[in-house]
């Protein structure tokens, strides 16, 4: 698994420095096998220090996965946006989300893996924002669907699940010194997409 985030040091805010140490910990021993000592011992804070920004280690494994998704939304929403024809601003959503999943490896598997296990009102608000996420690029797709410009043959929502199936296994297999970069991955991904939109 690729280590996407790295120690702070001891001048980082602390809420910086728990949610990297609770990130390292959480990929290489698992959520349920993590204490809360253990996670305030590697930021070298108190355990008062956590609750004070984190209510639990619940908040702190909802942060991480929160902290990627509000990356991811706020560049597909200026993908969205722009001005652009609807297949540049697809494409460059589809690459841009094989990236960020990338270059956060251990946020996104952290997640994946553990998710069951936070509380039912946290996940519930998880899958609130991911649906919103793939809606908002679900709906490029039906523009250029509605506008000609893709083809209709397969629905908006199958397309969808495609693509990022292909993303959430990313994790399996992806080596950061394997023989493709990130973008040379999302170049792919993406142009596969582009290809069976193609009317």
């Amino acid at each position: 698994m690729a280590r996407t985030t790295q120690a702070p040091g001891e001048t980082a805010p602390v809420p910086q420095r728990l949610l990297a140490a609770a990130t390292r910990l959480f990929a290489e021993q698992g959520f349920d096998r993590t204490s809360v000592q253990e996670i305030v011992e590697a930021a070298g804070v108190t355990k008062g220090a956590l609750y004070h920004y984190f209510g639990s280690k619940d908040d702190l494994l909802h942060e991480i996965y929160a902290r990627l998704l509000r990356v991811q939304q706020e560049h597909l929403d200026a993908f969205a946006e722009s001005s652009a024809p609807v297949e540049e601003r697809l494409r460059e959503a589809a690459a841009d989300v094989v990236v960020t999943s990338i270059e956060n490896t251990d946020d996104a598997t952290i997640f994946f893996r553990s998710m069951h296990m936070l509380a039912p009102e946290k996940q519930k608000q998880v899958r609130a924002d991911r649906r919103r996420y793939h809606e908002r690029f679900r709906a490029l797709i039906e523009e250029g669907q509605a506008s000609g410009v893709f083809s209709a043959a397969t629905p908006p929502d199958l397309v969808v699940d495609y693509h990022f199936g292909a993303i959430h296994h990313l994790s399996s297999w992806y080596k950061p010194d394997g023989p493709m970069s990130p973008q040379e991955i999302a170049d792919h991904l993406a142009d596969l997409l582009m290809r069976a939109l193609r009317p």
